[in-house]
């Protein structure tokens, strides 16, 4: 079975496109600042009489979101372009070390570091993606002038972080998809140098001495290319989650790594998830346990007949409670109205756990997050150009209104319409 992108890769890849995906996806929202309410445009997409007019819930619109990533990519840039690496690495550091992370929980540290290294590896993947171009005419003078500033700042974990990054994403250019006994030779060759010399710059720096989560997950993305990552990823994991319990993307990293395509097995995901719940109770609870099973069953339904579906949900009640915003409501409440009712997930488990998105409409969504609706049903890194985005951004929205809609079909059958307010929805009954 050929390997799928790493999530570390595919998180890259999210923010490298999320500018064009943003803002294809604030099409959906109108001149108004903040949210809009739904209306009859909605309707008009749907065949069965249904209609999604009927309910009135705020749809978010993301230009905030979108701002501070291009901000944050543009920064990088910028300080890159004129030589200020001492000051980039040093807000690359103190980012690092707040753990701070954009409202979609996007890291602000790592943001800064791929518009940093963005002139050097853009062309590369450029080269790579038009398949009128052959690898070998993807530019090789960027990585030596990356080096040459890392000899002028060695002892700078920041600006390490641009190096080691630039390395890895002009290594899974070179490797592309795929099994890794399919890949051409010279091809595998590259991935495997490039991202040895990663590990290389990688191992001169300590994440718990300079406490840092983005050195911690940059030695997890580097298990792809490293012989007995199946002994090493437990460790290394726990120690990324250890420096930053908070970041739920790291245990959904954990979950994937630990399936069979990659290092583990089910059974050792499922002792995963068990002690990821143990290693960050203080704040999520018995949360980890659903976080880290969450991407996991999306990749790979067969995982779910391991799964604990008691705790599961257990899990996503404390998650819930303890973190209620709405971007990760909406990732639970998409994961059961939307990747759970797919025909993959034909279990009595799946149809259990696909349950708990009523007790989540009711009592936590407040607002729609349409590309989040979107990702749930098919991976927008996937996409091959703004049109591809654009439909998959619609398709969110418009997917989210169907299923809310289809749990008070009833009383929308009657007359009534359902409006969303902080308390959660109201059945407003026709006069």
């Amino acid at each position: 079975m050929p390997l799928k992108t790493p999530i570390s890769q595919q998180i890259r890849n999210l923010s490298k496109i999320s500018g064009r995906a943003l803002a294809l996806s604030r099409r959906l929202s109108s001149a108004s600042r903040g949210l809009k309410r739904t209306g009859t445009e909605a309707s008009s997409h749907v065949a069965k009489p249904l209609r999604t007019d009927a309910l009135d819930i705020p749809v978010s619109d993301i230009s905030l979101e979108e701002a501070e990533r291009r901000a944050l990519e543009q920064r990088g840039q910028f300080l890159a372009r004129q030589d200020m690496w001492e000051i980039l690495g040093r807000e690359i550091r103190d980012l690092d070390r707040e753990r701070a992370v954009t409202a979609g929980g996007m890291s602000k540290a790592d943001l800064l570091a791929l518009g940093a290294r963005s002139d050097v590896t853009a062309p590369v993947l450029a080269a790579f993606a038009d398949p009128g171009l052959m690898p070998q005419h993807a530019p090789r003078h960027g990585l030596r002038d990356l080096e040459g500033v890392l000899d002028d700042h060695p002892h700078d974990y920041g600006v390490a972080l641009v190096v080691i990054n630039a390395y890895i994403d002009i290594a899974w250019a070179w490797r592309g998809d795929g099994g890794i006994a399919d890949i051409p030779a010279d091809r595998r060759r590259e991935f495997e140098t490039k991202m040895a010399r990663a590990a290389d710059i990688l191992d001169r720096f300590s994440p718990f001495e300079h406490d840092s989560p983005a050195l911690a997950a940059t030695r997890c993305a580097l298990l792809a290319a490293q012989a007995g990552a199946d002994q090493r990823i437990v460790d290394d994991y726990e120690d990324l989650i250890e420096l930053d319990p908070a970041n739920p993307r790291h245990m959904r990293a954990f979950g994937n790594h630990l399936l069979p395509r990659w290092f583990g097995s089910y059974q050792q995901l499922e002792i995963g998830a068990r002690r990821s719940a143990v290693l960050t109770r203080d704040i999520w609870g018995m949360g980890g346990y659903a976080w880290t099973y969450l991407d996991a069953l999306a990749v790979d339904p067969t995982a779910i007949e391991m799964l604990d579906v008691d705790f599961f949900l257990d899990a996503m009640r404390d998650i819930l409670q303890r973190r209620p915003d709405q971007h990760i409501v909406n990732t639970f409440a998409a994961f059961c109205a939307v990747t759970l009712q797919q025909d993959r997930f034909p279990s009595s488990q799946a149809t259990q756990l696909a349950r708990a998105f009523d007790w989540i409409l009711r009592d936590h969504l407040r607002e729609v997050h349409p590309v989040i609706w979107a990702m749930a049903h098919e991976d927008p890194t996937r996409a091959s150009g703004p049109a591809a985005l654009d439909s998959i951004a619609r398709d969110g929205e418009k997917r989210a209104l169907r299923r809310i809609a289809s749990h008070f079909a009833a009383e929308i059958r009657q007359g009534a319409r359902i409006v969303f307010d902080e308390s959660g929805p109201m059945v407003i009954s026709p006069r």
